[in-house]
């Protein structure tokens, strides 16, 4: 029966997370709560079905390793880069503020120094896991918050990995050596960069080539393999040879086969299992968990959370703020943070090896994990609230903004008050399409605002000339500052917008005479933006659609009208409650089949 204990630990944990991650949805919580609320039951300190923890942890371990994959292939060099200004030094600046307080707190409660410093580096670290995968329900994994929240966790993994080489030599027996920590300092970054670049730049060359060759073969299980191998290898390698954490070596390795043509197929053929692993380590955190703990330490267990979710938001929002961005991606990150996970229990771990930690400090993490981990899909759906609380006090809003004009610079100012409103458009991002749409906006006389969240490319648009401002689009005071409240038109250009229906609801609220064109990556969207205003919504799914459908009918013979009077059934059908209505009228309407088709008696 031991051989088989791998899938006693699948069939009972996966099916007790099933039952839970349900009741949790059907009550408004995120699945996540109901995944760990499975780990306690079948963990060791509830009666009953036990899995062995073991093999749960190392299954987990499969899920962190594929999930980052999965991210890194959606994430680009470029825009881990651009938010290297507010990443790197605010993620340092958030670790150290957080390793203070948890510091501070371990050595009130009577803990060695050495002790309360590896405690205080454990809580300083917010999970991976939870933030990609609140920030998808959500989807804001890409958007300017998601990238500066994740760009902030993979520094936060480097830094991870720089305490787990430093530590051994830190807290050896005997005096420190100063020579010896230097040294360890630079070696650890040493092997970070050399990881970073071998597998950025040889793994760049070698596993597209790889994959290409693979393809050619006609093998969907050959390729799923491959894409595998390379997950695994490469996170394994990470660990092996660089000493660096499996989770960095994935979302590298994602990056690299998201660079290249394959990235499509591998998201969808070869990682159709990596959201049944990442359940596992929501398990396996929770069987951690002991209900009497809470019992014996609840004052240290509550410092421990103001830290993590008081400390570390308010600190992640002043540093994101101080870097000029809007005070919403500010608020998203801070509140995005507002846990602790995987690199904790690391560090934990590795304290615990060195004689350094005692074994309350696991359990306040895990209480602390469980706690903070439940709340955190509810904790950062409040930036929203908060940002319109603030905006509605003038003197905060003017003090929490100052920072994003001041970097912005002065730069065009839209048009006057009385502007002729019949030459004026706002154009909501500044993608592929949006550049396309301003090109025709200025060749036809028109002259566009563009509102976009990249500072950057705000910046180069003001260098050239074109009016642009920085910010969200959802909040009113954006668009009253592009000037929709006196524009003709409205654009959203991208389909990735946040919140478009919010968007058009603003815009009509400032300005109930505004002409709203929306783009929509998905027909399901349609209605909904065409609830809130929208005069033109264009879907690419629609688009396909119509285009194959002409195609077909000219391959066909049929004649200009009936190709008119199909695309019109199409768009029927494609639309919201255009099933309906073709249902109704398909046995009434016989002119809308071709000539030589079929009749229904």
């Amino acid at each position: 029966m031991h051989n088989q204990d791998v899938v006693f630990m699948l069939a009972g944990g996966l099916a007790v997370a099933l039952a839970f991650g349900y009741l949790t949805n059907r009550l408004g919580l995120s699945p996540i709560v109901g995944y760990l609320l499975a780990g306690v039951v079948v963990g060791p300190h509830a009666p009953g079905f036990v899995v062995d923890r073991g093999i749960a942890d190392q299954l987990a371990e499969v899920g962190v390793v594929l999930l980052m994959f999965g991210v890194g292939l959606h994430f680009r060099l470029e825009e881990l880069l651009a938010v290297r200004r507010v990443a790197l030094p605010g993620a340092l600046a958030q670790c150290g503020a957080a390793t203070a307080f948890g510091t501070a707190v371990a050595l009130g409660f009577g803990w060695l120094p050495s002790a309360a410093v590896v405690f205080g580096i454990s809580v300083s670290f917010a999970s991976t896991v939870v933030l990609t995968r609140v920030l998808s329900d959500q989807n804001q994994l890409h958007t300017p918050t998601g990238h500066v929240a994740v760009g902030w966790l993979i520094l936060q993994d480097v830094f991870a990995v720089l305490v787990l080489v430093v530590l051994p030599a830190v807290l050896k027996d005997g005096p420190i050596d100063a020579i010896e920590l230097p040294l360890a300092l630079g070696l650890a970054a040493l092997k970070v960069g050399v990881l970073i670049a071998a597998v950025l730049v040889a793994g760049g060359r070698f596993v597209p080539w790889l994959l290409r060759h693979v393809a050619e073969t006609r093998s969907r299980e050959l390729f799923t393999l491959t894409v595998l191998v390379v997950a695994l290898g490469i996170a394994v390698g990470s660990a092996v040879l660089f000493g660096a954490s499996m989770a960095l070596g994935a979302f590298l390795a994602g990056m690299v086969v998201g660079r290249s043509e394959f990235s499509v197929r591998a998201a969808t053929e070869a990682l159709p299992m990596r959201d049944a692993f990442a359940v596992l380590f929501f398990i396996s955190v929770g069987m951690l968990f002991d209900p009497a703990f809470l019992l014996k330490a609840p004052a240290l267990v509550a410092a421990t959370a103001a830290i993590v979710t008081l400390a570390t938001p308010v600190t992640t929002f002043a540093l994101v703020l101080a870097r000029g961005y809007p005070v919403r991606v500010a608020l998203g990150a801070g509140l995005a943070l507002a846990q602790i996970g995987e690199f904790s229990f690391i560090v934990a771990a590795a304290g615990k090896s060195l004689n350094v930690l005692p074994e309350d400090a696991t359990q306040v993490l895990v209480v602390v994990a469980i706690g903070t981990i439940s709340v955190s899909p509810l904790v950062y759906r409040l930036a929203g609230p908060l940002e319109r609380w603030a905006a509605g006090r003038p003197r905060l809003w003017a003090l929490l903004t100052a920072r994003t004009r001041e970097q912005l610079g002065s730069g065009p100012e839209p048009a006057p008050a009385d502007a002729d409103r019949a030459y004026r458009a706002v154009v909501v991002g500044y993608g592929p399409v949006g550049r396309t749409v301003c090109r025709l906006l200025r060749e036809n006389g028109i002259e566009p605002t563009v509102v976009e969240l990249n500072v950057d490319t705000v910046k180069r648009l003001r260098a050239e000339g074109v009016r642009a401002v920085y910010g969200d689009a959802t909040h009113p005071d954006t668009l009253k500052e592009a000037g929709a409240d006196r524009a003709a038109s409205l654009i959203l250009s991208s389909s990735q917008v946040s919140g478009g229906s919010e968007v058009i609801r603003a815009a009509k609220e400032l300005n109930p005479e505004i002409r709203v064109l929306a783009r929509s990556a998905y027909v399901r969207e349609l209605a909904a933006l065409q609830r809130a205003g929208s005069e033109v919504v264009v879907s690419g799914e629609g688009e396909v659609a119509l285009a194959l459908t002409e195609a077909i009918l000219r391959r066909l013979g049929a004649t200009p009208d009936q190709i008119d009077r199909e695309r019109e059934r199409v768009r029927l059908e494609l639309s919201a409650g255009g099933a309906e209505v073709y249902s109704r009228n398909a046995d009434t309407s016989p002119d809308l089949l071709l000539p030589d088709a079929p009749r229904k008696n």
